[in-house]
């Protein structure tokens, strides 16, 4: 493992400690694989941990963004977003098509009771931390 470094602006936590314990360790956990796979990523050696639209956010340098949020009209699901005008989402749509619940181009849906197929999930977490260098190969590489 590389030393990556990650900048966090505080008010990320602050969103974090909203969310209700049992989907706080949900995100959390998608939080954690985010960074894991940018640890893992070659090319990635800063991320930045924010905030977008009051969800916490992720941006790496030729990246696209990547947002994770539970939403309390939707209690029993969160989500993670893409850039819904890059071809991420269709491309994981046409890969793993049986894996995942999406919704229309800029999101995988989980329930909370999922588990989260983690190898698959991390590819599609490195095609948009590295989009801006792959988005020009057939299924973003995957």
């Amino acid at each position: 493992m590389k030393n990556m470094q990650i900048k966090t602006n505080p008010e990320v936590e602050i969103v974090f400690d909203k969310y209700p314990p049992h989907v706080r360790k949900k995100i959390t956990h998608l939080r954690n694989l985010i960074i894991q796979t940018a640890n893992e990523t070659k090319g990635v050696t800063t991320i930045e941990e924010t905030l977008k639209w009051g969800e916490p956010s992720f941006l790496v340098k030729k990246g696209s963004t990547i947002r994770i949020d539970w939403k309390t009209k939707k209690p029993n699901q969160f989500a993670i977003y893409f850039q819904c005008t890059s071809k991420l989402v269709p491309t994981f749509k046409m890969v793993y098509r049986d894996t995942f619940t999406f919704e229309g181009n800029r999101a995988i849906i989980f329930q909370l009771e999922d588990a989260i197929p983690e190898n698959e999930l991390k590819n599609c977490i490195t095609a948009a931390l590295t989009y801006h260098t792959i988005k020009h190969l057939p299924t973003l590489g995957i």
